[in-house]
């Protein structure tokens, strides 16, 4: 075997492991000062207007567009959730305790195949949603660039995404990431 050929058998696999190496340092650099998030995925979205969409509504209750989202009476919240989404289910109760403060969510139902789960999931687990849509096809979804549910968008009263929330809403998040948001454009 040549020099060269050694050289490569032993360089190319030492660069991977020191590129993994920095990789997993930035990562514990940024646990350390309370910098990362794997939650926090970045969204297309944020800062500007949610694309255009009509869906209809779902058990009873009135859909909605985008048109719809213009600019809302007080910030509000768009919720996406899934009957057979087990974070929808642990997020549930936190949903229905801001729906109690006041908080307008809207929800978007993500494709709900089987007839009447999605009913039974609010008869359940109670129906926070002011008004409720359904995306049975996942279109409207990939337009939001929905990575899968939960997920939650904070709109503002002039119709713009300032938040998106990947992932089932706790105590901590809401403490420290909606409520701020919440004083900050109410």
């Amino acid at each position: 075997m040549s020099p060269l050929r050694r050289r490569l058998m032993f360089g190319i696999p030492l660069a991977l492991v020191v590129a993994g190496g920095e990789g997993f340092y930035t990562i514990l650099r940024r646990m350390q000062t309370d910098n990362y998030d794997p939650h926090a995925l970045p969204s297309p979205l944020v800062g500007k207007r949610p694309p255009i969409f009509t869906l209809p509504g779902a058990g009873g209750m009135q859909g909605f567009s985008n048109t719809d989202l213009l600019s809302p009476p007080r910030p509000m919240l768009v919720n996406w959730f899934a009957s057979w989404c087990v974070p929808c289910l642990e997020e549930a109760p936190m949903l229905m305790k801001l729906a109690k403060t006041g908080l307008p969510i809207w929800g978007i139902d993500f494709e709900d195949t089987a007839p009447g789960a999605m009913q039974n999931f609010l008869n359940v687990n109670g129906n926070p949603y002011t008004r409720l849509a359904s995306d049975a096809s996942g279109l409207t979804a990939i337009n939001w660039g929905v990575y899968g549910v939960p997920e939650t968008y904070f709109i503002d009263k002039t119709g713009i995404v300032r938040w998106r929330w990947a992932g089932a809403l706790t105590d901590d998040v809401v403490a420290t990431r909606l409520t701020p948001l919440l004083n900050q454009y109410s």
